[in-house]
């Protein structure tokens, strides 16, 4: 099929196109262009050698006219800024210029043919980018489906285009409500600039599976949810992360729970409160709660006495140990620990200490996550009650299958009616630049490294 008509035109940056991150604001801002200034896409080459090499028929034309899905584009592209895509709305009224130029000539329908599906294949992939600061633990946690021939051959497979760009362009049912009330708030308020905070937090809802069994926590609203088959079937309170040690955003899967397990106390709680109460209670103190001086990080780190240690030094941050607590009825985690992979040993654990549910805002942890029902959590991952085999430290029992977890920042929530409603943006994720990855490390992390 020829191209001349897309190669024929020109634009200033044809990278400029997806603006992934705070790139998407300056792209937005170069939306109100004429209509008759084309853009260069980079994706036609790519298009190109897919329709060449697999011969394809017209996906967006039937007989010489534009099918219902053609002019379903055009209205995805109108609203594509929300998805990172600040050209789109131009890519739309260059699509319906085209569409209205071809009057049944062949090389006209090829060129507006590929025009939609280069336009497609480069909506595709903006919306298919990675979440900036998110840790993806697995490569393939990460958006899929983003190549060339993936999207076109897939669209062309579909036994219905229409649904299946509706399903492609949803992305997930939180993505598209967010998006949605956007869109008609834009509408109705006659703009084109979306708000920034609603670009954040889609940004970071765009990595949530649509469909399957999977986790998904989200630290601004402190809760839990559990999914099966792409809807929430349950969910619970969280206590995370506080400003200075912020819970990060992470992809990963859970393959096992951890019973009895150990906890080792964070360095600024080492050389804070346990330190002061050390101190003041002595040998009779520490060994009440079940603490251990180790003498190292590793897995099977030796103890160090007591008495060797100088907890004045430690106190006032002269001396650093390890201080790991037993399992106990005084343990910080309480029976249950649920791990997953990640650089920055961030786990959900259960907790004797069930009062701190009660406030609305639980960002008060070192990083980890607390749930509000450790027991209730395990049944739904296990299928059963989660029930220690026995009384030694650290037994891990894998689950029927790896189930993935995604850690995310969701500020703005959206309602049944279609809107928006926000919570509070503790972490400061929302603003223009901000370092939403968390810079904290644990001892073990480090030590690992």
């Amino acid at each position: 099929m020829s191209i001349s008509f897309l190669k024929s035109i020109t634009f200033a940056s044809a990278a400029a196109l997806v603006a992934p991150g705070a790139a998407v604001a300056a792209d937005q801002a170069a939306v109100p262009v004429a209509a008759t200034q084309a853009l260069a896409l980079p994706t036609a080459g790519s298009v190109a050698a897919i329709y060449n090499q697999y011969k394809m028929k017209p996906i967006w034309f039937r007989n010489g006219a534009p099918t219902v899905a053609a002019t379903q584009l055009v209205q995805i592209l109108r609203r594509s800024p929300l998805d990172g895509l600040g050209s789109g709305p131009q890519l739309a009224d260059q699509i319906e210029a085209a569409m209205r130029s071809t009057n049944g000539n062949p090389a006209a329908v090829d060129a507006a043919e590929q025009l939609m599906s280069s336009a497609w294949v480069l909506y595709v992939q903006t919306i298919k980018r990675p979440t900036p600061g998110m840790i993806y633990q697995y490569e393939v946690l990460k958006p899929q489906g983003g190549r060339t021939d993936q999207i076109l051959l897939g669209a062309a497979a579909a036994p219905s285009l229409e649904a299946y760009i509706s399903s492609v362009a949803a992305v997930n049912p939180i993505y598209s409500g967010i998006r949605d009330a956007e869109w008609a708030r834009m509408q109705a308020a006659g703009t084109m600039t979306p708000d920034p905070k609603i670009l954040a937090n889609l940004e970071r809802a765009r990595s949530i599976p649509s469909r399957g069994r999977f986790v998904l926590v989200d630290v601004a609203s402190q809760r839990l949810f559990m999914y099966e088959n792409g809807a929430p079937v349950d969910s619970m309170k969280v206590i995370v992360g506080d400003t200075k040690l912020p819970t990060p955003m992470i992809a990963s899967v859970m393959y096992y729970i951890t019973y009895n397990p150990y906890w080792n106390a964070p360095d600024h709680l080492v050389k804070g409160p346990i330190a002061a109460k050390t101190l003041a209670g002595g040998k009779k103190y520490f060994d009440s709660m079940g603490y251990q001086v180790m003498a190292d990080w590793s897995a099977n780190s030796a103890t160090v006495p007591f008495e060797s240690v100088n907890w004045k030094d430690v106190a006032a941050g002269k001396t650093h140990v390890r201080v790991r607590q037993d399992p106990g009825p005084k343990n910080f985690m309480a029976q249950l620990k649920y791990p997953f992979a990640n650089p920055q040993d961030i786990y959900l654990h259960d907790t004797p200490e069930k009062g701190p549910f009660s406030l609305a805002n639980r960002a008060r942890s070192n990083g980890c996550v607390r749930l509000e029902d450790a027991q209730r959590f395990g049944r739904w991952l296990l299928g059963r009650e989660p029930s220690p085999p026995g009384t030694t430290p650290e037994i891990q029992v894998q689950l029927p299958r790896g189930v993935p977890i995604y850690i995310t920042y969701l500020t703005a929530q959206p309602t049944s009616g279609g809107q928006i409603a926000w919570v509070k943006d503790e972490y400061g994720w929302d603003q223009p630049g901000a370092q939403v990855a968390s810079t904290y490390i644990s001892p073990a992390a480090r030590a690992a490294n």
